[in-house]
């Protein structure tokens, strides 16, 4: 996996981050969601560095990067902290503008950074995502039903860690298993559960939902109150056989978080860049 790509790990921001980097051309970062690592991209990040220098990185608190202390607020998971780490990792990697992809969790630390950093940011794709503040806006049974996990883990410590870690494989299992075809690679898996049986990265991930409920979405309602909107060009993708593709006008929603928007689905469920690459790596090369 990843031929032609250097792994290495940069402190910043009082953590370190795991990260490939490969290519050449315009730098594009590529952030994953939950419970996976960077290693979820390897079909479709060395088809990007063709042309582009793509860098996939481990988000904080996931895969081999750090895990911040807990605290009440939950501010170092906050979509905030996190994608304040990431912009520091590509200023570290020498790039002061860049565009972003995020999946799932990744694609909720991306528009964080295009709403905090839109000088840095020249475009963003999200995948299979609304702003986290509209998805609980929108909650009914069920949502509560099909998105159970974003309670579950919001727990108070220790009940969801205690829970997940006497089974961590089962639960990981469980949790992606969506669909009746089997898509992952057995080595994206090996990388995938190697860091998940981690009680650490539990504990991370639950710090993750926690900020998501609380701090994620008074953040989220700060800007939706100001009238900011994401200022760069937008382009929103989801799994046709996934949760948004029933439930919302996922264009609609991000035309009222963003300036200039454009997306589609895709005929996949929610793990885009695993389950259909190669739509996926054009979808992203295209636009970006």
């Amino acid at each position: 996996m990843f031929e032609g790509f250097q792994l290495k790990t940069i402190e910043v921001n009082d953590v370190s981050i795991r990260l490939r980097i490969g290519g050449g051309g315009p730098p594009l970062l590529l952030l994953h969601g939950n419970p996976q690592t960077h290693v979820m991209w390897h079909l479709v990040a060395p088809e990007l560095s063709k042309r582009f220098t793509v860098v996939a990185t481990d988000l904080t608190g996931y895969g081999e990067s750090s895990k911040p202390p807990s605290s009440k607020d939950h501010r170092a998971y906050s979509k905030r902290s996190m994608a304040s780490d990431q912009v520091a990792v590509m200023r570290a990697l020498g790039f002061e503008q860049f565009s972003v992809a995020g999946h799932d969790r990744g694609g909720r630390v991306a528009y964080r950074m295009a709403l905090d950093h839109p000088a840095t940011i020249k475009k963003l794709a999200v995948l299979d995502i609304i702003p986290t503040l509209e998805s609980f806006q929108r909650a009914n049974s069920e949502f509560s039903l099909g998105y159970y996990h974003w309670f579950f883990l919001a727990q108070p410590s220790p009940l969801p860690e205690t829970l997940i870690n006497q089974t961590p494989e089962w639960f990981w299992r469980w949790h992606t298993n969506r669909s009746s075809r089997e898509f992952f690679a057995k080595t994206a898996v090996d990388d995938y559960l190697k860091c998940f049986k981690n009680p650490e990265t539990v504990r991370a991930i639950c710090e993750d939902y926690r900020a998501g409920i609380s701090i994620d979405c008074e953040h989220d309602l700060a800007d939706q109150k100001a009238g900011h909107k994401i200022t760069c060009p937008v382009l929103a993708l989801w799994g046709k056989q996934a949760k948004l593709e029933q439930w919302y006008d996922t264009l609609k929603i991000w035309r009222s978080w963003a300036t200039e928007v454009q997306g589609f689905g895709i005929d996949c469920g929610h793990y885009l860049a695993e389950e259909e690459s190669e739509q996926t790596t054009k979808a992203l090369s295209d636009f970006f």
